[in-house]
């Protein structure tokens, strides 16, 4: 038995988090907690770097427990490109790749995902592009196909990887970042800014595919609604996003980052 902990939208800096301080901290409790995995599902920081550098210290930090990331949407702002998104970066970059859990049947799949606007299908003739363009943070994120083709890519690549998995028949823990299943989404008759920001988060695609290969567990984020665990089919979905606690918006139920951290925390244990 493993003990596997999950976390996404850390958002260190828009946080304002000492990262020497808070290293050990978090260090120290999942150690104290004995993991054995700790995934985060994307969005540490706005620059890929500064959120590798978060991953590879407290990977040494913990060894031999293993640490394990995907990008989110946020740490694709600056400092990589998409070519380099779409390689092995560093080993604890689990994009497109895959990590048996040592003494378990368990592999964990990973892979950022992406959006294709179906979840906005309730606006007829709306040009997205453009709004994210003018209003949402991934307008500046450079790419060389369109949101639905980038969406495409994610789901040959996840087929891909859930064909090995069965293949090899194992258990599968898939991270990603975007929202997977509609249940997730919110619609209103007044708010269009939501409305329309709902093309952005994500795919029922991608939550069609891991139905049809019933996965039995998946992490994501990018929404900091704090989810309980639900259910659907034969997966259970964990949305263990942290969140944003500043003067504009507070998402966060306690008062200090490491406490909240410590709450969002998720603890499986894989057999």
């Amino acid at each position: 038995m493993v003990k596997v902990a999950l976390s996404s939208d850390l958002h260190l800096d828009v946080n304002r988090q000492n990262v020497d301080q808070l290293l050990p901290q978090q260090a120290g409790y999942l150690m104290q907690q004995n993991v054995g995995v700790y995934l985060i599902a994307g969005d540490i920081t706005n620059h890929f770097d500064q959120s590798l550098d978060y991953v590879e210290r407290l990977q040494r930090l913990i060894a031999p427990a293993q640490v394990r990331f995907i990008a989110g949407n946020h740490d694709m702002l600056h400092d990589v490109t998409y070519a380099a998104l779409e390689s092995p970066l560093a080993p604890t970059y689990l994009h497109l790749g895959q990590l048996d859990v040592a003494g378990t049947n368990w592999r964990i799949i990973g892979n950022n995902g992406w959006y294709d606007y179906q979840f906005a299908d309730n606006l007829v003739g709306r040009d997205f592009l453009t709004w994210k363009r003018a209003f949402w943070v991934d307008g500046t994120i450079e790419q060389p196909q369109s949101d639905p083709e980038r969406m495409d890519h994610v789901l040959a690549t996840a087929t891909a990887q859930l064909d090995r998995a069965r293949a090899d028949h194992k258990q599968v823990l898939f991270m990603t970042h975007f929202v997977p299943h509609r249940e997730y989404i919110r619609y209103t008759d007044d708010d269009r800014f939501w409305n329309m920001a709902n093309a952005m988060l994500g795919s029922p695609r991608l939550g069609i595919l891991l139905d049809d290969y019933r996965v039995p567990l998946v992490l994501f984020g990018h929404v900091h609604r704090h989810f309980a665990p639900r259910r659907f089919g034969a997966t259970t979905y964990y949305d263990q996003a942290l969140g944003y606690h500043n003067k504009r918006i507070n998402e966060w139920s306690q008062d200090d980052y490491f406490t909240e951290w410590r709450q969002r925390l998720r603890l499986l244990d894989l057999k």
